[in-house]
């Protein structure tokens, strides 16, 4: 029986051939291709620094999270080892599970839950809810990421709530642009698992490559927009302002949220 540790025992084999540029990593292109995630944590902290003072335990928590990500991705893709598989589906339910603990709106609390209202209880149910997923996942990995993706419908319906309450024109399109972003991404992800044998008769097997970069795009917008609402609902001395890096004028823009006062509705 091959270790858990060995090269190519995990349950999952993506569309890139393996070992073809090179002796020592797996699946080249899906590997390389995570350097998306090694950018996205810095830049998320270094661009959204006003709110980043204001809480820093939530940013410098999720940002490492997503650091990791990038870490055990990598790790998976140059492997393709069981423990790479599990290390990199993990990483991202426990990414998805703190940012939910950190930044899920009270309003939303279910009501149905004798503890609602209450944000203690809710981060110790998310917590517990995630231990509970987490050692499911060792029952059947490959399942996992089925799962993990459409976590990002419950996320577009908490968007499109928050958005029938804005009547700010940035905040619309910088959703619609993380909407368009995320359609890509996942596109990609079901093309290479649904459609590898087309791709390889082509001879263009790298679609999962395409979706690390994109929903690391979907990403910087995302993030900035759950910021944005959670300045409105938790910081009420300040007003929540998107900006874009460099400048408004460039063609191809990274949004940021800047904090001013007063609060003003939205």
């Amino acid at each position: 029986m091959p270790s858990i540790f060995s090269y190519q025992s995990a349950e999952v084999d993506w569309c890139e051939g393996n070992f073809e540029r090179s002796t020592v990593i797996a699946e080249y292109y899906n590997t390389i291709s995570n350097v998306s995630f090694f950018a996205l944590s810095p830049a998320l902290l270094y661009l959204n620094r006003q709110y980043r003072q204001q809480r820093a335990l939530p940013m410098y928590i999720v940002s490492g999270l997503l650091l990791c990500v990038g870490v055990f991705s990598t790790y998976f893709h140059m492997t393709l080892s069981y423990v790479g598989q599990l290390l990199d589906e993990l990483s991202i339910l426990w990414t998805l599970a703190v940012a939910y603990s950190f930044w899920y709106p009270r309003i939303y609390f279910p009501r149905w839950f004798p503890l609602s209202g209450n944000e203690k209880q809710f981060f110790w149910l998310s917590g517990v809810t995630t231990v509970i997923s987490t050692l499911m996942s060792f029952i059947k990995p490959a399942f996992n990421a089925y799962v993990l993706n459409c976590i990002a419908f419950h996320l577009l319906y908490l968007t499109w709530r928050e958005l029938k309450k804005c009547n700010d024109k940035r905040v619309h399109r910088m959703a619609a642009v993380m909407v368009l972003w995320w359609v890509l991404a996942i596109s990609s992800w079901i093309s290479d698992r649904w459609l590898c044998g087309l791709w390889q008769a082509i001879n263009f097997p790298y679609f999962h490559s395409f979706w690390h970069v994109l929903i690391a795009m979907s990403l910087l917008y995302c993030c900035p927009l759950v910021i944005y609402f959670d300045v409105h609902y938790e910081m009420p001395s300040f007003k929540p302002k998107l900006e874009y890096w460099p400048s408004d004028s460039w063609p191809v823009v990274v949004p940021y949220v800047a904090l001013e006062e007063p609060h003003k509705q939205c």
